[in-house]
């Protein structure tokens, strides 16, 4: 795996296809960013479901402000950190381990990376089934829809299993999309009348998180 464009190009990333990540190919990449050049520059990105990092640190090379890696495995987490040292990117991101389920999206004692501008979502496939209203994983999107927590148009970038059916809250409205190599990836724009939206998320904490972030080497 490498970063393909911008100020990083060329630079290797370390992947384990031992994981339970699926890093996307260059193949892949190079269209997706392409249709999200307009959204990169000086962006606060979210990598959700990071893996060893391959969006995030795409996007911070094309010329985002600053990503936030989100993801619980630790063996995917100790490489993705091993790729921000190599790259020597380390004051533009956070790698946090935490649960996406349960995550407030708000690192703690970090104000200048959110709100999110770009939020790549991409959680493994047999959680799609489940992306149903109410869900977990859909009171994650929820979550992140928050104002405290991303920037009103920001943009959405889901991968899932190409044909899957789920359900997304109404606030993501889908945009565009694109199908790959067995797998659709869906960009939706954040629609959202704040303080409708707050209300209706009234009963879960708008806090920022309490965890510490692990963003050590």
């Amino acid at each position: 795996m490498r970063i393909i464009a911008g100020k990083y190009r060329r630079r290797k990333l370390l992947s384990n296809t031992g994981l339970t990540t699926r890093p996307l190919t260059d193949r892949v990449k190079e269209p997706l960013f392409e249709r999200l050049t307009s959204r990169l520059e000086d962006a606060r990105v979210a990598d959700v479901f990071s893996g060893t990092g391959t969006l995030g640190l795409e996007a911070l090379s094309r010329g985002a402000r600053s990503t936030v890696f989100i993801e619980q495995d630790s063996k995917a987490v100790e490489l993705l950190k091993r790729n921000v040292n190599a790259i020597g990117c380390a004051d533009d991101c956070l790698c946090w381990r935490t649960d996406v389920m349960r995550s407030s999206f708000r690192p703690k004692n970090v104000p200048d990376f959110v709100p999110f501008d770009l939020i790549f979502f991409d959680p493994p496939y047999r959680m799609i089934e489940g992306l149903l209203a109410g869900s977990p994983l859909y009171r994650s999107l929820e979550r992140l829809a928050r104002s405290t927590v991303s920037a009103n148009n920001a943009m959405l970038c889901l991968r899932t299993p190409e044909h899957s059916q789920f359900e997304l809250p109404p606030v993501w409205v889908k945009e565009r999309g694109m199908t790959m190599s067995n797998m659709d990836i869906h960009l939706c724009r954040l629609e959202r009348d704040d303080a409708d939206y707050e209300s209706e998320c009234r009963d879960e904490t708008h806090q920022q998180s309490e965890e510490p972030v692990d963003n050590d080497a």
